[in-house]
């Protein structure tokens, strides 16, 4: 476990920028082409962590992740699922597998901060 509790506002305030850009951007598409790349970033979301050290979990994650993914295309609350999904998944990483930035430690985490934001807005 590499949890060091040096994950500081700054790195929140990072996270919660990410999902404020990714908001504004994804408000400027229109339907159905935002509902449509919302739900394949959550296929490539779930993809994100192949290799990151949790062997087979690893491959059960992104097929779980596909299937949400899939589902997505209809219903935007399986976006906003596979956005929780990917904050567990982040958060599994950060205390016990390889960061989503390899150069980056904190990097699973802030995703984490970024994600639940993202789900909000989407379940909205």
């Amino acid at each position: 476990m590499h949890f060091d509790g040096a994950f500081s506002l700054l790195h929140i305030a990072s996270a919660l920028g990410v999902a404020v850009i990714w908001i504004a951007v994804f408000s400027l598409l229109r339907e159905p082409m935002r509902h449509k790349l919302s739900a394949i970033m959550i296929a490539g979301a779930g993809a994100a962590y192949l290799g990151a050290g949790l062997g087979r979990w690893e491959l059960a994650g992104c097929a779980a992740f596909t299937v949400v993914a899939y589902k997505g295309l209809d219903d935007y609350r399986f976006i906003g699922l596979g956005l929780v999904l990917h904050t567990c998944w982040d958060m599994v990483h950060y205390f016990y597998g390889r960061p989503i930035l390899p150069f980056a430690p904190d990097s699973s985490a802030g995703c984490a901060v970024c994600d639940l934001l993202l789900a909000a807005w989407y379940f909205w």
